[in-house]
């Protein structure tokens, strides 16, 4: 917390605007949509919510296809599976490690020789860093397919100077308990197209028709962001920009204390973009450093460290069983070495530097103790 979310929600419960209507809510969204550059915003209850509107508000229904990054957290997909409509997974590529263009040029071609192209592409920017947006919109602007853009994990990251979430249709950025700013709970649905988030907002209050008694023509859904979340994240807002220059001194400090370490790889930040590193990753090459992925999550849980794997690919998900995909290219499956070498270390804002100097110094006494120890014994730091 900034300091600044009491007083706004002193505000809601002083106007006795409890309900997921009033003026932080309205404040809010003008303040996204003025932060990042798009003409309108809608305010919700999660991302996840923020995507399913917008695969309602671009038709998607049982029997069509929606292309979506396979490198992702499932709520990127699942709402595709709410309306009946058939996930196709693409893989990442090494640069961004998001969606591969290649690989998507492939899919469409694909889909257009059977008759049937997909609904939507569902881009995702992984850890906050955003995706090739040029080659990507260009792909899915000559086959007249409309993006929707997952920025949950980037809201302050740029690409080529415009604000992540602003390249596609519809952008969605998350609110979550774990992303650079939250509300505890919430998300946002931004276009510059004022009409479907006017219609956004109609169906995310249950789709009420405007008549003096309760009457629906269509479903809708409870979807609405509360005035007392908006509060807090009409504060959180005003420090975005302080919250991704922590993230990136965070990052900062990891490169130089461990990129010189034999078969650590961070993932990379393209040419004229700035990710906000909502979480460092890196990737860890076992037959250089010694030491595998796995060891080095377990020596940091034993020092009462908590660090992850990358996200498993959505392709390789019991869930989604079955489903299509498309890889990098024909000997190069990008999502899946990602998964099994990469890893996310603690990057909180609120990090201090002696916490980071912990992890740091864990790292190195694992790999430095794995590569002394002739019987390849492994060493607890």
């Amino acid at each position: 917390m900034c300091g600044n979310e009491q007083k706004y929600i002193n505000e809601a419960f002083e106007s006795n605007w409890i309900a997921p209507l009033g003026p932080n809510v309205d404040e809010f969204e003008r303040e996204i949509a003025k932060y990042v550059g798009a003409n309108e915003a809608a305010a919700v209850s999660s991302g996840t919510a923020a995507i399913h509107l917008a695969l309602s508000l671009l038709d998607v229904k049982k029997g069509d296809k929606v292309f979506c990054s396979s490198l992702t957290f499932v709520a990127s997909a699942n709402p595709i599976i709410y309306q009946g409509a058939e996930p196709v997974f693409i893989d990442s590529e090494p640069d961004t490690w998001n969606m591969s263009s290649e690989a998507l040029q492939r899919a469409f071609i694909e889909s257009l020789n059977e008759g049937k192209l997909p609904k939507a592409v569902i881009v995702v920017n992984l850890y906050g860093q955003s995706a090739k947006m040029d080659e990507i919109t260009a792909i899915c602007d000559y086959y007249n397919v409309p993006i929707i853009e997952d920025a949950a994990e980037s809201l302050g990251s740029t690409y080529k100077g415009k604000a992540s979430g602003t390249f596609g249709k519809f952008g969605i950025y998350s609110f979550n308990g774990n992303k650079i700013i939250t509300t505890s709970g919430g998300g946002m649905l931004v276009s510059n197209d004022v009409e479907s988030l006017r219609r956004a907002r109609f169906l995310a209050t249950q789709a009420r028709d405007p008549a003096p008694h309760y009457q629906h023509s269509n479903i809708g859904f409870n979807y609405r962001m509360s005035n007392i979340l908006a509060g807090i994240g009409r504060a959180q807002l005003e420090v975005i920009e302080e919250r991704v220059a922590a993230r990136r001194r965070i990052f900062d400090r990891y490169y130089n204390e461990l990129s010189d370490l034999p078969g650590i790889y961070f993932m990379p930040e393209l040419e004229n973009t700035r990710s906000n590193r909502w979480l460092t990753a890196l990737i860890v090459n076992e037959m250089e450093s010694g030491v595998s992925v796995q060891e080095l999550l377990y020596k940091l849980s034993l020092e009462e460290i908590e660090a992850r794997p990358v996200w498993k690919p959505l392709h390789l998900q019991p869930v989604f069983q079955g489903s299509s995909y498309y890889r990098h290219s024909e000997n190069e499956n990008i999502s899946e070495y990602l998964f099994e070498k990469g890893m996310c270390l603690p990057s909180g804002s609120n990090m201090t530097e002696e916490q980071q100097l912990r992890v740091i110094k864990c790292i190195k006494d694992s790999i430095f103790l794995r590569k002394v120890n002739s019987k390849g014994k492994f060493n607890i730091c």
